[in-house]
């Protein structure tokens, strides 16, 4: 393991229904620490945690009283997790979608290069829907292009960050708080420095009649997703110029140096 890292998972949860314990049960049975934030939810989820803490000491349920998005609820969890030492974390969703039997490929691919993000990139099964899977095609793209060809996939969640690095994106942001939180933090990541690694993983959508809830709704979050890429494609094209105005101005820097050096060996 790199030397000094810790590793906790958080798993944000509003109304998560039945899925919710079996996701934290599984979590658990590859990993012993796990942060449980609960976004305002109403339905009761998170009352089935309370019979496994005794068993799990590494169990953290932490409560929000209304509901933030799932921005903020990353957040939370990365401050309780910060505050009880742990230097990274790993997120999943809590609806059963990301498989806890990959935790440990991810963090082992993390403590090999514990500076960097590591970015699920999500491997669909027949049962995916056609229109969910196509549909994350023009915010994957505009985010390979804002990341300089980093980030392979912008929405799938099931991801480590170091947090620290995570936690100083996050206070300068107003933005980041609901389902534009996975495309813009790791574009704003990728340009505080922090490499990408891109691993390939399995992702599950589940029926109704398996308990499979989604919050997403297309009208909403698309014209949210469209917002946050003008935002980030406008910074983007101001780092660009920014990037050459200094690379010209060093050019020419390096031109006079040279022109005050230089001159005829004629007397």
């Amino acid at each position: 393991m790199a030397m000094n890292a810790h590793y906790a998972v958080v798993i944000p949860s509003y109304n998560s229904g039945a899925l919710l314990v079996p996701t934290v049960l599984g979590a658990l049975a590859f990993w012993p620490d796990v942060f449980v934030v609960i976004d305002g939810s109403t339905d009761g989820s998170e009352s089935g945690l309370a019979d496994f803490k005794a068993d799990h000491a590494g169990l953290r349920v932490v409560r929000c009283r209304r509901n933030a998005g799932k921005g903020r609820a990353v957040r939370t969890g990365a401050e309780q997790a910060s505050r009880a030492g742990f230097t990274h974390i790993l997120t999943m969703d809590a609806d059963g979608q990301h498989p806890a039997g990959h935790i440990m490929r991810l963090i082992e691919a993390s403590q090999r290069q514990p500076d960097a993000m590591i970015l699920g990139k999500p491997i669909f099964g027949p049962e995916a829907p056609r229109l969910r899977v196509w549909g994350r095609l023009g915010s994957n793209s505009c985010a390979w292009i804002e990341s300089g060809g980093a980030v392979a996939d912008s929405l799938f969640g099931f991801r480590i960050y170091p947090v620290a690095s995570l936690l100083a994106v996050l206070r300068k942001s107003l933005f980041m708080r609901g389902f534009d939180f996975d495309p813009e933090v790791a574009v704003r990541l990728c340009w505080a420095g922090v490499p990408a690694v891109n691993l390939a993983v399995p992702v599950r959508y589940l029926s109704r009649g398996e308990g499979g809830i989604s919050h997403f709704r297309y009208g909403r979050d698309n014209l949210r997703l469209t917002f946050m890429h003008l935002r980030l494609g406008l910074c983007w094209l101001l780092r660009c110029a920014h990037e050459t105005l200094r690379q010209t101005a060093r050019r020419t820097r390096g031109r006079n140096r040279g022109s005050r050096y230089g001159g005829s060996d004629t007397p």
